[in-house]
């Protein structure tokens, strides 16, 4: 069990604020009367009549709505800059568009879980769940509106429960789904994002901008407020009620993702064997790769301490039309068979013939495998 500091902004271990709550009762169709649990500091104008799941599965994490506060108007430093306080080891988010290249590190993302964002003028929210390990970025656009993020302060299946601001719709972090009021039943797009280490970053994208520290909240950035919480055998009992799925341990990470509907994972355990896995799923053929260096956020007090779990890439195998096969080159990189260039992890070739050429990402996640299957049972696990 973690250890979280009594902060408004951890998931504690208990409710605080339970003989506070209100209980709103709702009958819905084909299910039985569920609740949602609202604090009389709370006001929703979400419309709990419209709901995709069973309401008792949505929990209090603890905080109040908007209790752990989105970053609305992130502010960026140079990489030089950020340098000062990233250590080498540190997990951080790349994501880009049109040539602007954003970095979010995780030591800030583990505090606020939302970011609300232009890159490269595409609105796009960039999103990490702590307790599922969940680093997703999603369009901000949607059905011609542009919605921007809070967290709910509640929790389904241990996963955070996004609302957007202009309908009070509730979301579901790990899925991208709407579950709850107006928008129940729609879709966030996924957009392509990566987690490599910061010493990865620093190299391949010396010219990126990076999440500063200057988010207008006091926060201990660096440190992680859920210490030894992926060295436990599973998510809290207090936030996760269902049945683990037992192919793997609950808190083995997993890269994991979903092809022509067909959602599969790969236990990191075996890529960091394989290092390259060459797969298909119907039409689409996919490379998974995984290299050393990155520290897990959630293990030490201190993240940049943290164990070693390393990073994962997806990405399309075909480029100008031909299919290439994949093998691991050492120190981090990887090698195509077909032209003997050599790739990084981020799917860039930086030597040989195909030098300058870019493999198209495929929206991905490293999960914890109980989050991920809980969300996604009918998952084929490969790569092993």
């Amino acid at each position: 069990m973690p250890t979280l500091p009594p902060t408004h902004d951890s998931r504690p271990t208990s409710l605080p604020l339970q003989g506070l709550l209100l209980l709103l009762f709702l009958g819905l169709p084909g299910t039985a009367t569920a609740q949602i649990e609202v604090s009389p500091s709370e006001s929703w104008e979400t419309d709990f009549s419209k709901a995709t799941v069973p309401l008792d599965e949505i929990v209090s994490g603890g905080p109040p709505k908007d209790g752990i506060p989105a970053i609305d108007e992130p502010d960026f430093v140079s990489v030089r800059e950020a340098t000062e306080w990233i250590g080498d080891r540190e997990p951080v988010m790349i994501v880009e568009h049109d040539g602007d290249v954003r970095v979010y590190p995780y030591q800030i993302l583990i505090w606020h879980e939302i970011v609300n964002d232009e890159v490269g003028g595409r609105p796009l929210t960039v999103t990490y769940c702590p307790l599922c390990n969940t680093a997703l970025v999603f369009e901000r656009r949607h059905d011609g509106r542009v919605l921007d993020f809070g967290t709910t302060g509640r929790l389904r299946h241990s996963d955070l429960v996004m609302y957007d601001r202009q309908t009070e719709t509730w979301w579901q972090q790990a899925t991208g789904e709407g579950i709850v009021g107006d928008l129940s039943g729609a879709s966030l797009s996924f957009y392509p994002a990566q987690t490599i280490s910061w010493a990865d970053a620093r190299e391949g994208y010396p010219d990126a901008r990076v999440l500063s520290r200057n988010t207008g909240h006091d926060r201990p950035y660096g440190r992680n407020p859920y210490q030894g919480y992926d060295r436990s055998a599973g998510p809290m009992s207090s936030f996760f009620s269902r049945d683990v799925d037992g192919r793997l341990p609950a808190m083995d990470r997993v890269a994991a993702f979903s092809v022509e509907e067909v959602p599969v994972a790969y236990p990191f355990s075996a890529l960091e064997a394989r290092r390259a896995v060459n797969d298909r799923v119907g039409d689409t053929a996919f490379v998974v790769w995984w290299a050393p260096g990155t520290a897990s956020a959630l293990d030490a007090g201190v993240i940049d301490d943290g164990r070693e779990v390393g990073s994962s890439g997806v990405f399309a195998r075909a480029v100008d039309g031909r299919v290439l096969e994949f093998e691991p080159a050492g120190d981090g990189e990887f090698r195509d068979v077909q032209t003997g260039s050599t790739w990084k992890l981020d799917g860039r070739a930086v030597d040989g013939p195909l030098a300058g050429q870019r493999l198209d990402p495929i929206p991905h996640g490293d999960y914890l495998w109980f989050a991920w299957a809980a969300f996604k049972p009918d998952t084929e696990i490969r790569g092993r």
